[in-house]
């Protein structure tokens, strides 16, 4: 071995062996899987190890794989902290979900004040559990959610800080029989089918939100629709299947829909900032308080009178209050 070591090297066999797919692995990299490969093999030859067993249905660490994992990471992490040091950082990717979603923009928007030397680029992944799998492969650095509705397995490798409990509201066809009303009880939609996302893999914790929150209430959860992508598409859908939609009191205006409140009980979204453990980044602790000041300075948690939130959800943001 020379003694030096190519830190592009060190990043492809880590995320060769955080992905354990090479395809994967490239992609995140943005580089040709052939480049990859060569130095993934480069790198074998260099430190005179087999560091992948591969075979035509999976790959896997070989015990030298494992064993310089560790160091590789700590190799990285250090390199990114000095350049961190001289205002070279990469940019933190964060996750605000959707372009209309209010409250990761705001806490993006106060982050990038609090840290104006770095840089925080807005991603949107539509959903946390989506984001779940992109943020513990490295590929994205934050979102927002209900951390509560991730599956266990997810969550081992995540943390999160509570931002919100949002409340929760309806949208509705600007016809519709509750349309004209200033807030709709919940007692009222008994009857409808109302869409809550159901059948979109990216959104189940969504959901499971909505099922907790219409059971034993006649509400039923609209069938899955096609995922619409954008506010035309979206307005179109809506428009021909007329189910009302479950969202929060601040889902932006659309022509021909309605927002309402929701009401006895007011049902609460619980929006938390998530990241995979182990994050560092010098923009991440302004993003950390950029949301703290945010709940502090606008009650974003304080519950109102009466109202809703399921039991799980109930420990998680409390735990983190």
């Amino acid at each position: 071995m020379s003694g030096h070591l190519d830190h592009r090297l060190l990043r492809g066999f880590v995320a060769v062996a955080e992905e354990l797919h090479f395809t994967r692995a490239a992609m995140r990299l943005h580089v040709a899987q052939q480049a990859l490969s060569r130095d993934v093999r480069r790198l074998e030859r260099e430190l005179g190890a087999e560091l992948f067993v591969r075979t035509t249905r999976q790959v896997t660490l070989t015990p030298d794989g494992e064993r310089l994992l560790p160091y590789a990471r700590r190799v990285l992490q250090a390199q990114d902290d000095l350049l961190a040091a001289f205002g070279q950082a990469r940019p933190l990717l964060v996750d605000v979900n959707s372009p209309g979603l209010v409250t990761p923009r705001r806490v993006l928007h106060e982050a990038r004040e609090l840290a104006p030397r770095h840089e925080l680029m807005a991603r949107y992944e539509s959903g946390l559990t989506g984001a779940a799998g992109e943020l513990l492969a490295g590929r994205l650095d934050a979102s927002f959610g209900r951390f509560a509705g991730l599956d266990p397995v997810l969550r081992s490798g995540l943390d999160h800080q509570p931002v919100r409990l949002e409340p929760m509201a309806v949208v509705l066809p600007d016809d519709h029989r509750l349309a004209s009303w200033d807030a709709v009880p919940l007692a009222e939609l008994a009857g409808e089918s109302v869409y809550a996302g159901a059948g979109n893999p990216r959104t189940p914790e969504w959901t499971g939100l909505a099922r907790l929150l219409f059971e034993g209430r006649g509400i039923d959860i609209a069938p899955p629709a096609p995922l619409a992508v954008g506010d035309e598409e979206f307005q179109r859908l809506m428009a021909r299947t007329r189910n009302p939609v479950l969202a929060v009191v601040e889902f932006p205006a659309l022509p021909s829909m309605v927002v309402r409140p929701l009401v006895d009980p007011v049902p609460l979204s619980p929006v938390s900032l998530v990241w995979r453990k182990g994050l560092t980044h010098p923009a991440f602790d302004a993003l950390r308080r950029a949301a703290a000041r945010l709940a502090a300075e606008t009650g974003w948690l304080r519950r109102p009178e009466g109202a809703w939130l399921p039991p799980g959800d109930d420990v998680l943001m409390a735990s983190h209050g």
